[in-house]
């Protein structure tokens, strides 16, 4: 019967593969029998199942998807949707979310939307299609309250350093880190390197809701609480959150980058590209000027010097969303939630002060 099925071509010309109704077939067993195999269900005896396993692997019959879906409801694959997938921050998140559900059978397929706001809307509406299980999203062109409106039946956790409208119910899961937080200590370790004149790279005007709104909040309340003020013309704006826009800011203001001493970076690629210009024109780091980075990046680390950033827990946060996005597939989420994970701020040189001993962190930077 094998011969049959290798020799049976579609109307193309191309060879058919087998189907269940091959296997069961040339295993001389029901289409239903060859079903409980595969899926591991219903009563079959050894000797069937062994039949019918060995002629599944002789003829390379393969599970139709669709069909598996419509049975179980399930297809055991989620997705990862996130701005930009070369960024190093969300590649280690993806990384750390496909190891994360891979432990609880899961695989992922990874999506960037490059923020664009109609392909995040096709994110929140599920897709489109009944591919999925679960979605982990991570919006940057629409606020969370926008995806939330949009979100169909789809279950998704959505991530976003950037809170919930005041007084909107929540409804669907979220996780973040606290960035008010997070920037209020980058911002009191460089006050107390003794650093009082600071700036922050990374303001993103008309775009509230993104991440940059609540890092440049705690780092305007840090100064305000010190009896600093944060100066407007040194909160500098940016388009994007890139090695090249971080360059172009501190290019902006190189004649009068003496009146700063301490500079607060949206992220670590923002600061790697702060900290190239700055060098190649002859200021100091952090001797002239002391640099905090965000996220935690391997280039942060191996830079010289070594960037002092704000380190999210990304693994926290892949096990947190994949946990919450598991339990709404499997029907045990309960209430949405908001989930904070932790972060750290790892020491590093670029805000060492000579003559001063600071206790570095202990990842190697």
């Amino acid at each position: 019967m094998s011969e049959q099925v290798a020799d049976d071509r579609s109307a193309g010309g191309r060879r058919r593969p087998p189907g269940i109704k091959d296997v069961a077939a040339a295993a001389g067993v029901s289409w239903k029998t060859v079903s409980n195999v595969v899926n591991g269900t219903g009563r079959v005896g050894a000797a069937t199942r062994e039949r019918v396993e060995g002629v599944i692997a002789e003829l390379g019959y393969r599970p139709s998807l669709a069909g598996r879906q419509l049975r179980q409801g399930r297809t055991g694959i989620l997705a990862l949707a996130v701005p930009q997938i070369d960024s190093p921050y969300f590649s280690t998140l993806a990384h750390e979310t496909i190891e994360v559900a891979a432990a609880r059978g899961y695989r992922v397929l990874i999506d960037e939307t490059r923020g664009d706001a109609e392909a995040e809307r096709l994110v929140a509406r599920g897709f489109d299609v009944r591919l999925i299980d679960g979605i982990v999203f991570s919006p940057l062109d629409l606020s969370l309250g926008d995806v939330d409106e949009l979100r169909g039946t789809t279950p998704m956790v959505l991530l976003g350093e950037r809170p919930w409208k005041a007084g909107a119910p929540l409804t669907t899961d979220h996780v973040s880190i606290d960035n008010v937080a997070a920037a209020r200590e980058a911002t009191r370790h460089l006050l107390d390197t003794g650093r009082r004149r600071l700036a922050f790279l990374g303001a993103e005007p008309g775009v509230p809701e993104r991440s940059g709104a609540p890092r440049l909040r705690g780092f305007v309340e840090e100064l305000r609480d010190a009896g600093l003020e944060a100066r407007p013309d040194w909160l500098l704006p940016v388009q994007d959150y890139s090695r090249a826009a971080g360059a172009r800011a501190v290019e902006e203001v190189l004649a009068r980058v003496g009146e700063v001493d301490g500079l607060v970076c949206g992220n670590d690629l923002l600061a790697l590209g702060a900290m190239h210009v700055l060098r190649t024109n002859g200021v100091r780091v952090p001797e002239d000027v002391g640099v905090v980075g965000w996220d935690n990046t391997e280039d942060g680390r191996y830079a010289n010097p070594g960037l002092t950033t704000v380190a999210p827990d990304v693994r926290g946060i892949a096990e947190r969303a994949v946990a919450r996005l598991v339990a709404q597939v499997e029907g045990g989420a309960g209430p949405a939630e908001d989930v904070v994970a932790p972060h750290r701020l790892l020491v590093r040189e670029s805000t060492r002060t000579f003559g001063t001993t600071l206790r570095f962190s202990s990842d190697g930077g």
